[in-house]
């Protein structure tokens, strides 16, 4: 039998479901892991459903100042899980549906997936001041009451984060036709061995990240260098050769390819930058990671 809530307890539902994309997106951002923000929205309801809401002027702000202070507690724990992972880590990449319409510009650059990869040398405070900031465009007293010190000091943060992520502010966002063309290029070049291909569209300082969690068999290092990653991608190539590959949209909209190599599935992006040239790729090997992005049957 059904149970309809009461009034009250309905109203409030809603509400909180009306928010429910972006605090999804805000915990998602900040955590690079959807599962993680996937806990932390759903305890921040449990917090909602609890608060007496005749207190609560603002229940956005509200809602966004406990996901934020929620997601920077789990991202100090997190840190500390990270750093004995087995093999590089990256974030979980999902589709770029995966929290409606992006509205802004900056909404979209700070889901792409080379800036969470970036954001990922940030500490906690660095992260969320940057993200609030950043994305949601929120004033410092605002974040500063979120994060826990002063305007000042995240006037301070902000600035700090923006120069460890200088590098991403020179990344080229080409349209999605030109990075898929990209994409293609670069796909149809390291099946085929086209070692001249490769090195017209690799930058000399290009890394390769392989993320398999110890789940499967993945490279433990990055790859760095042009000549390495030449040869890298080269010897998995001739050795394993490249399964059916389709391309999707992930994160902010951009394309990446979802293949299978040596039996295994999984997600490789590019990290490309004003100079057109690819500066990263990512691989994402680890399933745990990729159930967010499995083409649509």
């Amino acid at each position: 039998m059904t149970v309809t809530p009461p009034p009250a307890t309905a109203t409030a539902d809603a509400v909180f479901e009306e928010y429910r994309p972006l605090l999804l997106g805000l915990a998602y951002r900040l955590l690079g892991s959807m599962w993680d923000a996937e806990d932390v929205v759903q305890e921040a309801y449990v917090r909602w459903a609890a608060a007496d809401r005749a207190e609560i002027r603002v229940p956005r702000a509200f809602l966004v100042t406990v996901v934020s202070r929620l997601a920077l507690d789990q991202l100090r724990s997190a840190r500390v899980t990270r750093e004995a992972y087995t093999g590089p880590w990256l974030p979980e990449p999902v589709a770029s549906d995966a929290f409606g319409p992006s509205q802004t510009a900056e909404l979209r650059d700070s889901l792409a997936y080379a800036t969470l990869h970036l954001m990922e040398r940030l500490t906690p405070p660095e992260r969320a001041v940057f993200v609030l900031r950043e994305a949601f465009q929120l004033p410092y007293d605002e974040i500063a009451s979120v994060v826990g010190v002063t305007a000042a000091n995240c006037r301070q943060l902000h600035s700090r984060a923006g120069r460890h992520l200088a590098a991403d502010r020179e990344r080229f966002r080409p349209d999605a036709a030109a990075h898929s063309e990209l994409l293609s290029r670069f796909l149809d070049a390291a099946q085929q061995g086209d070692l001249a291909a490769l090195t017209d569209l690799l930058s000399e300082d290009v890394v390769v990240w392989n993320d398999g969690g110890g789940k499967v068999r993945a490279a433990l290092r990055p790859v760095e260098g042009r000549e390495n990653v030449l040869a890298f991608l080269t010897g998995l190539l001739a050795r394993y050769g490249l399964g059916e590959t389709q391309l999707v949209g992930v994160n902010d909209g951009s394309p990446a390819v979802w293949t299978e190599v040596d039996g295994g599935r999984q997600l490789v992006t590019l990290d490309i930058r004003a100079d057109g040239l690819i500066h990263g790729i990512f691989a994402v090997l680890n399933p745990e990671k990729l159930t967010r992005v499995a083409p649509r049957s």
